[in-house]
């Protein structure tokens, strides 16, 4: 099992490591397949460390279909069919910023600028949608929170969904933009998703406080 980058290392983290690794490691060994693969469960703490973080956009648990889930939320490896969620997010930006529909699902650049990709459980079993909550990744990734939280710069935090609001109390507010929407899936998207400009706002946002905005 992957070890926490080292952007990203702090005692407390390590700690709370050991819990969801455990339920893991035994998922494996109970020859359960799980989504991602161990070696990208950090992918996105890997492509955006911490001292990079400009923007956190949060999603739930990883996609559960064979090819999916790859370490970043809402993002599917080139070649992969785009999800539902994902096409939606897309629609957002080309009526927002007037850009074309990108041809494939892969959000690396957006995390390589400094877009952490952060889902509140980082593993699923195939097949199974949401298997994996509850087995000690939540009070990781609120530590994760709790750390972009505490960095000096104002970063912008776009939370789609209930679950995702849910974690507004481990934000400071006074310091950084807190971006809140329906989810982008098929079921709640036209309940205010679209229309909710969180690309624009969030470019805003930083250019306003002297920081670069994402190419989205």
């Amino acid at each position: 099992m992957l070890k926490i980058p080292p952007s990203w290392h702090s005692p407390l983290l390590a700690e709370l490591f050991k819990t969801p690794r455990s339920f893991v490691e035994q998922e494996i060994k109970l020859k359960k397949t799980v989504y991602p693969e161990p070696s990208q469960l950090f992918s996105a703490l890997e492509l955006t460390p911490l001292e990079d973080v400009r923007v956190v956009i949060l999603g739930q648990d990883p996609y559960h279909g064979e090819g999916e889930a790859h370490g970043l939320a809402f993002s599917v490896k080139e070649g992969v069919k785009i999800p539902p969620s994902l096409v939606n997010i897309f629609k957002e930006r080309e009526t927002d910023l007037k850009l074309p529909a990108p041809l494939h699902g892969s959000l690396v650049a957006w995390a390589r600028q400094g877009v952490l990709l952060l889902n509140t459980v980082l593993s699923v079993e195939k097949d199974r949608a949401g298997s994996h909550q509850k087995k000690g990744w939540e009070p990781f990734t609120d530590q994760i929170i709790r750390m972009v939280s505490e960095k000096s710069q104002p970063v912008v935090f776009i939370l789609w969904g209930l679950p995702a609001q849910k974690k507004v109390s481990l934000i400071d507010a006074t310091k950084h933009l807190i971006l809140t929407s329906p989810h982008p899936s098929p079921l709640s998207s036209y309940r205010g998703f679209f229309g909710s400009k969180p690309f624009s706002k969030a470019n805003e946002f930083l250019t306003k406080n002297g920081r670069d905005k994402i190419i989205w």
